[in-house]
């Protein structure tokens, strides 16, 4: 393939989820093993030190309460992405955004001369705005375009799931 090296760096969270109930593995996380495992890409998680409610609507209010005040919540952890040439980065969309753990993520880094390949989970917005907050959070990298799976695909139908995301990665040419 290539010998560039490959982080995919993600956030995903379990417990009682839209769409899909209870989960034991988040649906980003289901499309961030996909990717890693195609890509012989490093696998990172994105986790917030104070985790999300596994309750979806008490999840909801954090998430919403965070994304209101801009807040960067403290992460368990963390990964020299500046060691890396291609970094996959994968969120559940949030309100047309990423979960602000992950600005957190983000914002520890240098992306200068970076690819960044955004994916996400959803179940109905798609990517949004995500990939401009991305260029604009991710100052010098190149961000690519990245692919929406939704949630009750990747945890319901992973074979569909599968194929979205060889699929993607073969135009990318990875």
């Amino acid at each position: 393939m290539n010998t560039k090296k490959i982080l995919v760096a993600f956030f995903s969270r379990t417990g009682e989820n839209y769409a899909v109930g209870r989960i034991e593995q988040g649906n980003t996380h289901i499309v961030a093993e996909m990717i890693a495992s195609a890509t012989g890409g490093t696998l990172f998680r994105i986790e917030p030190a104070t985790p999300y409610p596994d309750d979806y609507r008490a999840c909801t209010e954090v998430a919403q309460r965070e994304k209101r005040s801009k807040a960067r919540p403290a992460l368990v952890g963390d990964i020299a992405a500046e060691e890396y040439d291609v970094i996959f980065l994968g969120y559940p969309n949030w309100w047309g955004d990423l979960p602000m753990c992950v600005y957190t993520f983000l914002e520890q880094h240098d992306w200068q001369g970076k690819v960044v390949i955004p994916f996400c989970t959803h179940e109905g917005s798609g990517l949004s705005d995500t990939e401009n907050r991305l260029r604009t959070t991710c100052r010098g990298a190149s961000v690519l375009n990245g692919l929406a799976v939704r949630g009750s695909v990747a945890q319901n139908e992973r074979e569909t799931a599968r194929k979205q995301v060889l699929e993607w990665l073969k135009r990318l040419k990875y």
